[in-house]
């Protein structure tokens, strides 16, 4: 059974901070990019933003289309303001139900580090998981594929990321 790794914008950030995206290959999991995600990493200037754009185009990594991010596209490119928030959790859902119904053999990894996703009502098909930066970087660590998951978020933290304090499970 193939395992497919999506990562939310927040761990995405979190693991850049801490020079540490990959992190995300230790797994032996494929990694794939979703279009809304990538694009609200990337859209604006942080001290993040390059170094992750280098990275997934450094290891060719596919980006996943999503209908969210077309209908954001074409809201913009039509002069309306198109809503921001959770567009990329929308696209990862979006992307966690077509690999249910398109990959049902494989297993889905939704990484995600904002404690809204954690409490929401976020449909998770069968063939998925949700997991959180840190428990993510906890199992890394059992496993033997990292040295220290505190180390990672130290490096982060010391870094200027505001990494959540906020333990999962609660």
């Amino acid at each position: 059974m193939r395992t497919i790794l999506l990562a939310d914008a927040g761990p995405l950030i979190t693991l850049a901070y801490a020079e540490a995206l990959d992190v995300l290959f230790k797994p032996g999991w494929q990694v794939r990019v979703v279009d809304m995600v990538l694009h609200e990493v990337t859209r604006n200037q942080t001290p993040t933003s390059q170094e992750i754009a280098a990275w997934v185009a450094l290891h060719q990594l596919p980006v996943v289309q999503t209908r969210t991010f077309r209908y954001y596209q074409e809201a913009r490119s039509n002069e309306m303001n198109p809503r921001k928030s959770n567009l990329g959790e929308l696209a990862i859902q979006e992307s966690m139900q077509t690999l249910a119904l398109e990959e049902p053999e494989s297993t889905g990894v939704f990484l995600f580090e904002d404690h809204k996703i954690a409490r929401a009502s976020f449909l998770v098909p069968d063939n998925c998981r949700k997991v959180s930066t840190r428990a993510f970087l906890i199992f890394l660590e059992q496993q033997g594929w990292i040295e220290s998951a505190a180390e990672i978020e130290r490096r982060a933290v010391l870094r200027g990321r505001q990494f959540s304090s906020l333990r999962f499970p609660p």
